[in-house]
């Protein structure tokens, strides 16, 4: 068994992992942290999960997290950084669900999340954790930085095409749709059903968190700067992202077959049918990456790209690297049917 840790516990993705690591047949949960709700089982604060877990929240605590084989951070962006050197040196494998080692310069990294890295020597050497792009390295890799909700969704609805040269690199635009839980746990005017029910924007067109990082792996695709138009909407829902990404064809080619043959062997990539319409509902609670691809005239490309962001967007996506650096089978723990309706 997989003696796990989670730190940041009471977050969406926190529960998220707790979710789908209750079922796990190879991991034990030895730790789940937070300060605010110290002593408190996590069965009394999340009825969802009674009768799978005896824990009480702790605090986190070095010595403890560095008897676990892998370490989760569940936390806010700024809080890993200060805890996972130590936890290296321990020889814990580490995966950070928050945004403290996806962006490998330290000055980009402080320039959009606004405070200075902690431990900016392991922005180089940590792994992006997106499987389809890195399978291998995960394999090996101790620290693994889980991709944004975002970006999964971009960078695999984009991926065949960026690879296969397929389009021109200009002309790319990610429109992009998120569910409220994105924005994560805490209490905020926004967030209120009052707020943003029954009403539908867009935010960050200036600049969002995500673009660096989007922006930094579809360079490593297409080995050469890569720049997007990149513009994320709130949509009055819970769970879900709807990417609608654009692009000018180079040449004319069978994208249906491309995309078919690139993602043949990925277990959470779901190539639909020739003129689908990939729906948010149909990956919700699921690891799945779902695209269709569509052909329109003047060369105009459309990929329609659904994750659930919490899934394959954050916890699930985590789970599915961890199974991959410590040589379980992927899929395992995560081979959930959508919920309906």
């Amino acid at each position: 068994m997989i003696k796990v840790g989670i730190v940041g516990g009471t977050g969406y993705t926190g529960i998220e992992l707790l979710r789908l690591l209750a079922h796990h047949p190879e991991v034990q949960v030895e730790m789940i942290t937070s300060r605010a709700n110290k002593g408190i089982p996590v069965a009394e604060l999340f009825t969802s999960l009674r009768g799978f877990y005896d824990l009480a929240f702790s605090e986190p605590d070095l010595n403890t997290l560095g008897l676990c084989d892998l370490v989760f951070f569940a936390t806010p962006n700024g809080t890993a950084m200060k805890m996972v050197p130590a936890l290296l040196e321990k020889g814990v494998k580490v995966i950070d669900l928050a945004a403290d080692f996806r962006i490998k310069s330290q000055s980009i990294w402080e320039q959009w999340y606004g405070m200075q890295h902690a431990c900016p020597e392991l922005l180089e050497t940590a792994i992006y954790g997106l499987p389809e792009l890195n399978r291998e390295k995960i394999k090996t890799a101790q620290l693994i930085a889980n991709p944004g909700c975002y970006p999964t969704a971009t960078i695999l609805g984009l991926m065949p095409l960026i690879q296969h040269q397929l389009v021109h690199l200009d002309s790319i635009i990610a429109d992009c749709k998120s569910g409220t839980s994105g924005a994560g746990r805490g209490a905020s005017v926004g967030g209120l059903m009052a707020e943003c029910g029954e009403s539908f924007k867009a935010y960050g067109v200036a600049g969002h968190r995500h673009l660096p990082e989007i922006e930094q792996t579809l360079s490593c695709i297409a080995d050469t700067a890569q720049k997007i138009t990149f513009v994320p909407h709130l949509l009055p829902m819970i769970r879900g992202i709807h990417a609608t990404l654009y692009a000018k064809s180079i040449k004319e080619t069978d994208l249906q077959h491309c995309y078919e043959t690139v993602y043949q062997n990925e277990p959470f990539v779901d190539v639909l049918p020739p003129n689908s319409h990939p729906e948010t509902r149909s990956v919700r609670g699921i690891n799945q990456c779902r695209i269709a691809i569509h052909t329109l005239e003047n060369n105009q490309i459309v990929v329609l790209s659904v994750i659930d962001n919490l899934v394959k967007g954050a916890a699930g996506q985590a789970i599915q690297n961890m199974n991959l650096c410590c040589g379980l089978t992927e899929t395992m723990g995560l081979e959930q049917v959508a919920l309906m309706p």
